[in-house]
């Protein structure tokens, strides 16, 4: 009896010779294995379908909130919105003329008040700007004038240039340069009024 026969085997279990017998892997470890990477499959699956239900009802909250808040948008008043400008009426316009052209500041001065301006001093230019006004013409005044009568004279001639100083009062000058030709024709002008004496629309909050 050789050594690598187990006590009390014999006959065809016998074992000879000095080789090792072929021993199989046993069925029951594979089907083990085989069960485990089925599990994690089936597993698997099952997380992905619970992600795409999760998706699509989270997707149906949203816009069902985004129609709630979009029904329940209120107006309010707008911040940052600029002050309304003065009327015309309110607005005292000197007006002056730095071309050689005589009576250009009468007949616009006539003009203005006929469009429901305020007149006050109608001449010539003075020094400092007679004949050096080479543009349509200069509106001068305090500095509050840039949010107010500056805005509503810009309405009545184009291209004119923006100019304060330290007057307190609050007219304002208006100076006819050489490339001045008339005023903005009457029915534009009142267009342009219009539109800079309607408030902005109120914004909305959600």
């Amino acid at each position: 009896m050789s050594m690598l026969t187990p006590p009390g085997m014999g006959g065809k279990y016998r074992i000879t010779g000095n080789a090792y017998p072929r021993m199989r892997r046993p069925r029951r470890r594979r089907r083990i294995v085989l069960a485990v990477v089925a599990a994690g499959a089936v597993l698997g699956l099952g997380g992905w379908g619970t992600l795409q239900l999760i998706d699509v009802f989270s997707g149906g909250g949203k816009k069902a909130t985004a129609g709630t808040e979009a029904a329940s948008c209120k107006p309010r008043a707008a911040v940052s919105a600029a002050p309304l400008p003065p009327k015309p009426a309110r607005i005292t316009v000197n007006v002056y003329n730095a071309t050689p052209r005589s009576g250009l500041a009468k007949a616009t001065a006539d003009e203005l008040r006929k469009r429901g301006f305020a007149i006050g001093k109608v001449g010539n230019a003075p020094a400092a700007y007679d004949k050096k006004v080479p543009g349509t013409a200069i509106l001068l005044g305090a500095a509050a004038a840039n949010d107010g009568s500056f805005r509503v004279l810009a309405t009545q001639l184009a291209g004119t240039q923006l100019r304060t100083d330290a007057r307190k009062t609050a007219d304002v000058d208006l100076i006819l340069g050489t490339a001045f030709k008339t005023l903005t024709a009457k029915p534009a002008s009142d267009k342009a009024l219009a539109a800079l004496a309607t408030p902005p629309k109120p914004a909305t909050t959600c």
